[in-house]
């Protein structure tokens, strides 16, 4: 007969008869020991109340290493590439032609665009708020999902720049549309004020965020590093050949000796194959021209766009990206290019016999 209490379906007394004569003249066993705690509480105080619920931007703040991977100074940098990403989405898009990006002294960063601008009409889910303070406080919130508001962006799960808010002491986002300014103040990703009217800007697009990183967040040691913002800035640059970033930085934070400066324009038409260039100078090279190419896939639903080159003495390296965010653990896009690059020329080797 089965005992009701038992878990396992009265496993204990499905055994063979033997097994329990055996079982009889055993020795009786010592007490189990109790098991450690380690201070959680038992099972008679561990209720509904136990389970807290996390809302708002609270999630980002108390585990900020599940959104930007730490609280170093390499996610600290990863607040600018954030902001950086949604004004590159904008010029991808086709809608902004620059970016600018300035660095104050006390770690106050700039990012602005003459994109279409953060919505600012009331949002039909959220109708006593308006669209950029949904964007700014609500995880997932954004134009990036299946609304066609971008056909490709680096972002696409509508968390960065409410990340950004959430990290940040202080946050504020102009937004000029239809030739009116509009703003708004945050602390620690909660609005300090209401979305305000400033006036009219007859001649001005786009959207202006201007932040500087809680120290509650990243201590006091951190700082943002002139020189790792420069060369974030210039890459966007040289991955998206139709877009000019303007770079600013207060002359008093760029270090003695060091090769950026306090003013810099990147422009570079010709995309990867200047970005390659760059990178290659000074190497000796198999072949004179670079092996560069972009292809439009059809109704205009993105494209691809290499640039490959042979070096004479030194190792190769590979450096992908999608939608202009680095991809350093590679996928399908470098897989692919390395198959298609090795079939090429064992092709062209099979042709000139020599395999």
């Amino acid at each position: 007969m089965s005992n009701n209490n038992d878990l396992f379906g009265g496993a204990a007394s499905r055994k063979a008869p033997a097994a329990k004569a055996a079982a009889a003249k055993a020795p009786a066993a010592a007490p189990a020991p109790k098991r450690p705690t380690s201070g959680t509480p038992g099972e008679a105080d561990y209720n509904a109340s136990s389970i807290e619920v996390l809302e708002g931007l609270e999630p980002v703040r108390r585990r900020p290493g599940m959104y930007i991977g730490g609280t170093d100074e390499a996610a600290m940098h990863h607040l600018f590439a954030e902001v950086l990403d949604n004004a590159m989405d904008e010029a991808v898009a086709g809608h902004a032609t620059w970016i600018d990006v300035t660095l104050e002294p006390g770690d106050w960063l700039t990012v602005i665009d003459n994109g279409r601008g953060i919505p600012v009409d009331p949002h039909p889910k959220f109708p006593k708020k308006s669209a950029l303070e949904v964007i700014m406080t609500t995880l997932h919130a954004g134009g990036k999902f299946d609304s066609g508001a971008y056909q490709t962006s680096g972002g696409l799960h509508g968390v960065g720049v409410s990340v950004v808010n959430a990290l940040a002491e202080t946050l504020e986002v102009e937004v000029a549309r239809g030739q009116v300014l509009y703003r708004q103040v945050f602390q620690r990703g909660v609005p300090t004020t209401k979305l305000e009217t400033i006036g009219k800007a007859p001649n001005r697009r786009g959207t202006k965020v201007r932040f500087r990183p809680d120290e509650q967040i990243f201590g006091k040691g951190l700082h943002f590093k002139p020189a790792r913002l420069f060369r974030m800035a210039r890459s966007k640059a040289y991955l998206y050949g139709g877009v000019e970033i303007r770079w600013h930085c207060a002359p008093e934070l760029i270090e003695a000796g060091s090769a950026i400066t306090a003013e810099a324009v990147f422009r570079f038409p010709g995309g990867l194959k200047d970005y390659l260039a760059q990178d290659i100078e000074g190497k000796d090279l198999v072949v004179d021209q670079p092996f560069t190419g972009k292809v439009e896939k059809p109704g205009g639903h993105g494209s691809v766009e290499w640039a490959v080159t042979w070096l004479a003495g030194d190792d190769g390296s590979v450096h992908s990206y999608c939608n202009t965010i680095p991809t350093p653990d590679g996928g399908t896009h470098e897989a692919g290019l390395r198959i298609a690059l090795l079939r090429g020329l064992k092709d062209h080797a099979d042709r000139i016999g020599q395999t």
